[in-house]
């Protein structure tokens, strides 16, 4: 069974090229383009890590985090934070809502590829 990714992104084009460089690397993934939408995802369909943009609509992603956390069937998915938000303690904020890494934006997709891989087979 392949590995599956969950992309939590409202920019479309940033999303599309996430998900054409997991797919091309034989991830599959599944999509989401609103905080909540995300967490809705998450908890129904449990991937095995997650891409969360942090400036999201309906719900941000620090709070998506957060609630990915408490909840017993996501609580141990490996959340990587996507965000421009790019000052130390944006990172900071970003792991102590629950996300287990951090990529500043822009970021390239081989970058990204190099972190999930780090992530799931560390």
């Amino acid at each position: 069974m392949s590995t599956r990714i969950l992309v939590v992104e409202d920019n479309q084009d940033s999303r599309e090229l996430l998900v054409d460089a997991l797919e091309f690397a034989d991830y599959t993934v599944i999509q989401a383009a609103d905080g909540l939408e995300g967490e809705t995802k998450a908890k129904s369909e449990q991937p095995d890590l997650i891409l969360l943009d942090i400036s999201l609509p309906v719900k941000a992603g620090w709070d998506v985090a957060a609630a990915l956390r408490e909840d017993e069937i996501t609580k141990n998915i490996p959340i990587i934070a996507l965000t421009a938000h790019a000052r130390q303690e944006d990172k900071e904020r970003a792991l102590n809502a629950g996300c287990t890494s951090y990529l500043p934006k822009p970021v390239k997709p081989r970058d990204v590829l190099k972190e999930i891989d780090r992530l799931l087979h560390s």
